[in-house]
């Protein structure tokens, strides 16, 4: 069977090949072999053994997103260090911002699932970043990892901005000493532990502290920026995250 854009192949429906065009169309990318984006969008509830699900897939365009997304923020963010780059990432590659992406794309509507799986029209958010992970391989797999690349940055560019922006908005002195507070009443301070460099390109070391100890250590080019980034440490060590709250 030919479909509209020279589609050929014998076992997809007209009904489907509408269905195929309808979601290149919100994805911004044509499939030489449709095929690809067939199994991306079957659910293992309808596997068969001539049309298989996409849970191969998943697992491969998870760790496509992974490897695309750990380079670009590698390259976006040169002077963020190793955590604070994993922090963002997680963010950005969790099930519940890839489902909103999932929806934002219309993958939802064009997903293929049994009537067992959900009695909703609205899939659960695992199905979601699953099915926008199966896309990514299906892309990766059809056009290699230049296309797969440039599906992954344009569609979660602005959700690395939302994290950065959120983050920046964070009184991090303020959340800690809410939080200390909270525990126990007790109050953070801040000590400069090392100031160094010409008056235009200051750097300043400072502890963020505790009675007498240290709950985290910071560096800024200002007295304010590293006691910012100390009390973001001591979060961080207490394990708590201002900005998923």
């Amino acid at each position: 069977m030919v479909g509209p854009r020279g589609f050929e192949h014998e076992n997809i429906a007209p009904s489907d090949l509408k269905r195929l065009e309808a979601c290149e169309k919100r994805i911004g990318y044509h499939f030489k072999d449709p095929n690809h984006l067939v199994q991306a969008l079957t659910h293992s509830s309808l596997k068969t053994i001539d049309n298989p699900c996409n849970e191969r897939m998943e697992f491969l365009g998870d760790s496509v997103l992974g490897m695309v997304m750990t380079e670009f923020l590698f390259n976006f963010f040169p002077e963020r260090p190793e955590g604070e780059l994993t922090q963002i990432k997680s963010a950005v590659v969790s099930t519940n911002t890839l489902a909103e992406e999932s929806m934002r794309l219309g993958l939802d509507e064009a997903y293929a699932v049994g009537k067992g799986v959900t009695s909703r029209r609205k899939l659960p958010n695992s199905l979601l970043a699953n099915v926008f992970e199966a896309v990514i391989a299906a892309i990766y797999l059809d056009g290699g990892i230049d296309q797969a690349k440039e599906f992954i940055v344009r569609n979660l560019y602005h959700q690395v901005l939302a994290v950065h922006q959120k983050e920046h908005s964070v009184n991090y002195k303020s959340f800690l000493q809410q939080h200390l507070q909270k525990e126990d009443g007790s109050t953070p301070n801040y000590r400069v532990k090392s100031e160094s460099g010409p008056d235009h390109a200051k750097e300043f070391v400072v502890q963020a502290m505790l009675k007498k100890d240290i709950l985290g250590v910071g560096e800024g080019t200002t007295k304010k920026e590293a006691e910012q980034a100390a009390a973001k440490a001591a979060l961080d060590k207490l394990g708590v995250d201002p900005t998923q709250s």
